[in-house]
């Protein structure tokens, strides 16, 4: 199915015609809803089964995730996922999901998640129980060269995103708004979805004018252009709960013949604290040929006057 020894099926299911976007595959924030599915499968493997009931004395809290998409969801696909344990410390664990096409075998999307063993009022810390150390050794995986980082560092992170600095860097706000009570999970904190969710609602202020120049200096120019990402990194701060308030700042942080790198800050603008930060390589999509849209050096060279210098996670 995968080669990947040890990995177990976690979920299963498909994709709904809702959950397509304007270009024509499932949108990013349900492949993370799918891996969120998949982390309470995982857990259950590992001996939490009730880590995220209402009243559970535990939960697993996503502190860090990668995703690589490597192949497109459409509507009607029929999709499971598999996972596994890279890592164990001692209160937290680097997971491993992929997400693959049911009928081919194919991968379409690959995880890499960091979670914290913690209390799931506080959210505070504290070992993993001896069982879960057990299973966790049954559920062993070495990460594929599918799911490895390709073009994002995973080093640690010394976030320098505030509401101030983004106003220094002249990053652009692409969503504003509130965490509603749908929007939360059954501890009150915001689904995980919701940042790439939010982020991909928003793309279109500040990528367009991107897409329009890297597709009108394209060779034989696309007919229709569209929008895609191939890796991304997002990286948890603090969790706004129902009734905060979020705005993300984005901006360009580089180029190359074929992508584009692009940081994202979820911020909270009543106090310009971070809620959490990201990175991601997008791409021009030919929405016809379903192909990357290459980058030439006479659209490099417009582009490189709406790169913000410095700009990391």
């Amino acid at each position: 199915m995968t080669d990947l020894a040890g990995a177990t099926e976690i979920w299963r299911g498909g994709v709904n015609t809702w959950e397509c976007d304007e270009m024509g595959h499932m949108n990013v924030r349900f492949y993370v809803t799918r891996a969120m599915e998949g982390l309470a499968g995982l857990a259950a493997l590992l001996g939490l089964r009730g880590a995220f009931v209402p009243g559970a004395g535990a939960t697993l809290l996503v502190r860090d995730q990668h995703i690589r998409f490597l192949r497109e969801c459409h509507a009607g696909a029929a999709l499971h996922m598999v996972g596994g344990v890279i890592e164990m410390g001692e209160d937290e664990a680097r997971l491993l999901q992929l997400l693959i096409h049911s009928k081919s075998g194919e991968i379409a999307a690959t995880f890499q998640t960091t979670v914290a063993h913690v209390t799931p009022g506080e959210g505070r810390p504290f070992p993993w129980p001896a069982r879960t150390r057990e299973h966790a050794e049954t559920l062993k995986v070495e990460v594929p060269e599918q799911a490895q980082a390709r073009s994002i560092s995973l080093g640690p992170v010394e976030s320098q995103a505030s509401l101030e600095r983004a106003e220094e860097l002249g990053l652009l706000r692409i969503a504003l708004g509130a965490i509603g009570r749908s929007d939360v999970d059954n501890f009150g904190r915001m689904g995980v979805e919701q940042f790439i969710g939010r982020v991909s609602d928003g793309i279109p202020s500040i990528i367009g004018a991107f897409r329009e120049t890297v597709a009108g200096k394209a060779p034989g120019t696309p007919r229709r252009v569209g929008g895609a990402v191939l890796e991304y990194r997002l990286v948890h701060l603090d969790w706004p709960r129902a009734g905060d308030r979020v705005e993300i700042r984005s901006g360009l942080a580089g180029f190359d013949a074929r992508t584009k790198r692009m940081v994202h800050w979820m911020l909270d603008p009543e106090t310009g604290k971070a809620w959490g930060t990201s990175e991601a390589i997008a791409i021009t999509f030919d929405l016809d040929a379903r192909k990357i849209v290459p980058i030439s050096q006479e659209a490099q060279a417009e582009l490189k006057a709406h790169v913000t210098p410095g700009l990391t996670l």
